[in-house]
């Protein structure tokens, strides 16, 4: 099946309260794990590819043919989004360009005029080519590819305007963040959630920073409008977790373990598991 934008399943996810999960790529393996594991959920998916991760993988032609390649080699028919993560302006265009199916414009460090004039831009560009757009008001804090955010909560009235220059799903602040959340984090405000969901109406919310957020709180932004779920850092962790443990325990030196294929092997299925813990938390197993 080839790439599709992310309108069609995130407006089933909207009206049928549950989220279509984001799982950022970094390389060939975290790619074949992510696809192979929404495939035997029958899940809808978004790839997500962050300025950063785009440039390690050699550019965004690489990722657009890696993808594309996988979609047809391992016989994926589920629909699968690929989207540019938090992206500058410039960066959103080079995504159009390469063949991405959805885009974010991260427009939410500029004043909300000139965020609003670039978004418009680029909404009207998506439009035409039949591409999903993504919006942010208010900064996610933590840090994503060098930029830092504080955990802010978005102006629900900001959010209307952005939502109502046509773009495709809104991620607005309520005090989420990149990484993993401090020991004194407040958790996220649900009172700006349902006043930004209030002013949007029908528009599939993105919460970010999906990794490290309790099942809870998780299930009631879901409940408030939540369509899309950001999961980098869980995934990282669980990769890094099973890759240290294959080659404490010295698998690496027996035989041919340290061949590439073995060696991340363990890392490969637990991103897996992450992904299966994750599509069944956020309740779209079986939506494709």
């Amino acid at each position: 099946m080839p790439l599709v934008n992310a309108k069609e399943m995130l407006t089933k996810a909207k009206a049928g309260h549950y989220a279509v999960g984001q799982f950022n790529i970094n390389n060939l393996e975290w790619t074949k794990a992510i696809l192979l594991t929404a495939q035997e959920m029958n899940s809808p998916v978004i790839l997500g590819v962050s300025e950063g991760a785009g440039k390690y993988m050699c550019g965004y032609n690489t990722v657009v043919g890696m993808v594309e390649g996988m979609l047809e080699t391992l016989n994926i028919t589920v629909p699968v989004a690929l989207h540019l993560d938090h992206g500058s302006y410039e960066g959103a265009k080079a995504c159009i360009e390469a063949g991405f199916s959805s885009i974010m414009f991260d427009g939410s460090h500029y004043p909300i005029d000139e965020n609003i004039a670039k978004t418009k831009e680029l909404v009207a560009i998506c439009e035409e080519k039949g591409l999903s757009i993504e919006a942010e008001v208010g900064s996610i804090g933590g840090e994503e590819d060098g930029v830092v955010g504080a955990g802010e909560c978005a102006d629900p009235d900001e959010c209307k305007m952005i939502a109502d220059l046509g773009v495709t799903m809104l991620a607005a602040g309520i005090g989420n963040i990149h990484g993993k959340y401090p020991e004194n984090w407040a958790g996220l405000s649900f009172e700006t959630l349902a006043a930004v969901q209030e002013k949007t109406g029908t528009m599939p919310l993105v919460l970010h920073g999906g990794t490290g957020i309790p099942a809870e709180m998780i299930k009631k932004a879901i409940s408030l409008g939540v369509s899309k779920i950001n999961v980098n850092t869980e995934c990282q962790l669980a990769f890094q977790e099973a890759t240290r443990k294959y080659i404490e325990e010295g698998k690496d030196l027996q035989g041919k373990g340290f061949d590439p294929r073995k060696l991340l092997a363990p890392g490969t299925e637990a991103i897996k598991a992450t992904v299966r813990e994750k599509i069944e938390l956020f309740g779209s197993a079986n939506k494709a």
